[in-house]
C-alpha cells in the first residue's frame, strides 16, 4: 500500500516585475521505496533520496542511466511511475501515484511546475507568465492529460487539490483556444 504525504506546501509570490519568491511543494511517497518528490531548494539537499530523477534523466548516486523519460514512462516501483509532461521546460516530468487497490484506488499526480497552484487552472496567465512561450501548446495538452488522470493534483507551488469535472472543462476550453 502506498501513502502520499505532502511534507511542505510550496508557494510562489511575485515581489516585483523581475523578482519572485518561491519554494517547491515537497511530497513523500511511502511504500516499497521511500520517495521524496521536489526537494525544495538546493539548501535542502539533506532531503534527497537514493533514487533521483532530474527532468528526463534517471540517476542513482553518480550513476546515470541511459533511460530517457521523453520516450516512455518510467516505473519506480509498483504504483509509482514518472511521465514526461513538457511545458514549463522541455524536461518537466510528473510523478503518478496509484494508492490503494480497485475501488479504493486514489490517483495522485505530483506535477512540479506543470501546475503552479490550483489558481492557475482558472487563471492560465499564472502559469503562462513563468513558462516557455514555445511550449504553451504542449503544456496545455499535458495539463489536460494529467487532470483527466488524477484524483488529486500536487502542484509545484501550492497545496494539493482535488480534480473535478468543472476543472477539466476549464482546461478543455483552454485547449480549444490554443
Amino acid at each position: 500500500m502506498l501513502d502520499v504525504v505532502v511534507l511542505f506546501n510550496g508557494y510562489s509570490k511575485r515581489l516585483s516585475h523581475n523578482r519572485t519568491e518561491a519554494n517547491c511543494t515537497c511530497t513523500l511517497i511511502k511504500g516499497p521505496k521511500i520517495i521524496i518528490v521536489d526537494t525544495m531548494t538546493a539548501w535542502d539537499r539533506e532531503r534527497l533520496v537514493e533514487e533521483h530523477i532530474v527532468g528526463y534523466n534517471v540517476h542513482q548516486g553518480t550513476i546515470f542511466y541511459e533511460k530517457q523519460l521523453q520516450d516512455e514512462d518510467y516505473q519506480l516501483c509498483n504504483g509509482v511511475s514518472i511521465t514526461a509532461t513538457p511545458g514549463h521546460t522541455y524536461e518537466d516530468v510528473t510523478v503518478l501515484v496509484e494508492a490503494g487497490t480497485g475501488r479504493e484506488s486514489v490517483k495522485y499526480a505530483i506535477t512540479g511546475d506543470l501546475f503552479e497552484k490550483e489558481e492557475d487552472v482558472a487563471d492560465p496567465s499564472l502559469w503562462k507568465e513563468v513558462g516557455t512561450f514555445a511550449l504553451r501548446k504542449i503544456q496545455t495538452s499535458s495539463r489536460l492529460r494529467i487532470m483527466k488522470y488524477a484524483d488529486y493534483i500536487i502542484p509545484g507551488h501550492g497545496p494539493m487539490f482535488r480534480t473535478n469535472d468543472a476543472l477539466i472543462r476549464l482546461l478543455e476550453n483552454q485547449t480549444d483556444g490554443e
